[in-house]
C-alpha cells in the first residue's frame, strides 16, 4: 500500500494499475470506453450548466448501474431524500457516475463531478472516497459505506472528521472478527480458512490483519488468497485447490455479481462453507455478518440535507452502524452437509431456506 505525502492512499495510481491488469478483455474494454466517453463529454456538460440551478448531488459508484430502466426512481437514496422533502428536478438534482466495476475510470469520474460543480458528492467504498478526495478538497463528500475511515486517512477522527469528508462507516475491526467467529461456530472442525483480499486496497489490508488476530485467537490458520487486478477466476480456483482450505471468506467488492455466483457454485461443489456479503449468501454462500443497507440511505440523506443547509463536513461526526445482521443460507448448509447449531440460528436475523 502506497501513500502520498499527506498519508492519503493514492487512489489515482491504484485505479490506473487496477484496470491495466484487468484479466477479462471485455471488462477492460468497458473500462476504457467509460473513461474515454467521460473525457470527451464532461467538459461540454460543465460548460452548458445553467446558472442558478437547484443544488446538485453527485453520486459516485464503483460498480455498474442497475439493469432496470427505472433504477433511478427506485434508488434508495432518492427515496430517502424524498422523505426529507426533496423533489428531483425541482429542489435538487442527482448526478450519478458509475465506473462499471473497474477502478480506472473512478478518478476521472470524480473530476467530472467536480467540473459539474456539484454541491455534495456521495461516495460508495473506500477507494471511491479517496478518489473524490483527490479530486477536491472543498466540495463536501458524504461516504456511504467506507471501511476504517480513520485508518485509511479519510477522516482525522470519527468525532471530528476535520476535512471535507464525513458520512457513515460500514463496520469496524470487531465486526470483521465476529463473522469469522460465527463461521467457526457453524463449523467446529474448521482449521484452515482461505481469505480473498485485495492487497492494493488499504481497507482490505486492515481487514486482513484483523482476521489474522481473530484467527490466532480461534486457533485457525489463514490461507492468503490475494485478488489483484491480474488474476482470473481460473487462476483463483486453482489457488483455492492448491491451498486446500476448509472454508472461504469472500469480500463483496472484489468481484462482479456474476463472478460471485461462479465462486458460490464452485465453493458448494468443493464442499467449502463461505462467509461473505449478503448478496453472496443469496447466491449460494453459507453466511454473512454485517451492517448491510439497513438505515444507510436514510443516514446518508441526512448528511446531505444538513450539508445543503449549511453544515460543514468537518463538524459532522462520522456514524457507525449500531445494528448488524447475521444471515444464514440453510439450503447451502444442507448441500454442504452442515448442521447449523440452534444457538447460531437463534442469533440469525434472516434464514434463507
Amino acid at each position: 500500500m502506497s501513500a502520498n505525502g499527506s498519508g492519503i492512499y493514492d487512489a489515482r495510481r491504484h485505479a490506473r494499475d487496477r484496470c491495466e491488469e484487468a484479466p477479462l478483455w471485455l471488462h477492460t474494454v468497458g473500462c476504457i470506453v467509460i473513461l474515454v466517453f467521460g473525457l470527451f463529454l464532461v467538459p461540454v456538460a460543465a460548460q452548458t450548466r445553467p446558472a442558478g440551478t437547484v443544488p446538485r448531488i453527485g453520486v459516485l459508484v464503483a460498480g455498474p448501474p442497475p439493469a432496470t430502466p427505472d433504477w433511478k426512481q427506485r434508488s434508495p437514496l432518492l427515496q430517502a431524500l424524498r422523505e426529507l422533502g426533496y423533489v428531483e428536478g425541482q429542489t435538487m438534482a442527482l448526478e450519478y457516475r458509475f465506473a462499471g466495476g473497474c477502478y480506472a475510470p473512478i478518478p476521472e469520474l470524480a473530476a467530472d463531478l467536480v467540473r459539474l460543480r456539484v454541491d455534495v458528492i456521495v461516495t460508495y467504498g473506500t477507494v471511491v472516497t479517496q478518489a473524490a478526495m483527490h479530486a477536491t478538497t472543498t466540495i463536501p463528500i458524504v461516504m456511504a459505506n467506507s471501511v476504517f475511515p480513520v485508518e485509511t486517512g479519510l477522516v482525522a477522527s470519527l468525532a471530528q472528521p476535520g476535512g471535507n469528508v464525513t458520512g457513515v462507516a460500514s463496520f469496524g475491526p470487531e465486526q470483521v472478527g465476529k463473522g469469522v467467529e460465527f463461521l467457526k461456530e457453524a463449523m467446529p472442525g474448521l482449521s484452515r480458512l482461505g481469505v480473498f483480499w485485495d492487497p492494493e486496497n488499504p481497507a482490505a489490508v486492515i481487514m486482513w490483519r484483523q482476521r489474522q488476530v481473530t484467527a490466532r485467537a480461534l486457533g485457525l490458520t489463514l490461507s492468503s488468497l490475494e485478488v489483484p487486478g491480474s488474476i482470473t477466476l481460473e487462476r483463483l480456483f486453482a489457488a483455492i485447490t492448491q491451498a486446500r482450505p476448509d472454508a472461504l471468506v469472500v469480500s463483496g467488492d472484489l468481484f462482479p455479481s456474476t463472478h460471485q455466483q461462479e465462486i458460490a457454485d464452485f465453493a458448494v461443489q468443493r464442499g467449502l462453507p463461505t462467509l461473505g456479503p449478503k448478496s453472496f449468501v443469496e447466491r449460494g454462500g453459507l453466511m454473512s455478518y454485517g451492517s448491510g443497507p439497513l438505515g444507510m440511505p436514510e443516514r446518508v440523506a441526512s448528511y446531505v440535507d444538513r450539508i445543503l443547509k449549511g453544515a460543514k463536513p468537518a463538524d459532522l461526526p462520522v456514524e457507525r452502524p449500531s445494528k448488524f445482521e447475521l444471515v444464514i443460507n440453510l439450503k447451502t448448509a444442507k448441500a454442504l452437509g452442515l448442521t447449523i447449531p440452534p444457538t447460531l440460528l437463534f442469533q440469525a436475523h434472516e434464514v434463507i431456506q
